[in-house]
């Protein structure tokens, strides 16, 4: 799962990812997200608003990690979500995590 974590890190100086509740929302909305990214140690509330977002505009979603692994990740204080707005760098994302693409849990 490193291999992922590192590519975040690339797609962010790349500038292809966006942080932030509201500004991931959205780029939900927008269909400007290609895949999101949300902390394992989010609260319940914000784990059932993206899993109803992501599904309901069809985007791809993870779980997983914790808020400090993904800020840090793209060098950044602790960060809650992420989304990948470049559909080459989702699909790679996506393909290193398997199967947890889709609300699938990483540990």
């Amino acid at each position: 799962m490193s291999k992922a974590l590192s590519n975040l890190g690339l797609a962010m100086r790349a500038g292809k990812i966006v942080t932030g509740e509201e500004i991931v929302l959205k780029a939900v909305r927008s269909a400007q997200a290609k895949l999101v990214l949300l902390a394992g140690d989010a609260s319940d509330n914000t784990q059932k608003k993206f899993r109803d977002k992501c599904g309901t505009y069809n985007i791809p979603l993870v779980i997983g990690w914790s808020r400090d692994s993904l800020g840090a990740s793209i060098g950044k204080d602790s960060r809650v979500v992420l989304a990948v707005t470049d559909k080459g760098f989702a699909e790679m994302i996506s393909k290193q995590l398997g199967d947890n693409v889709g609300g699938g849990i990483i540990d």
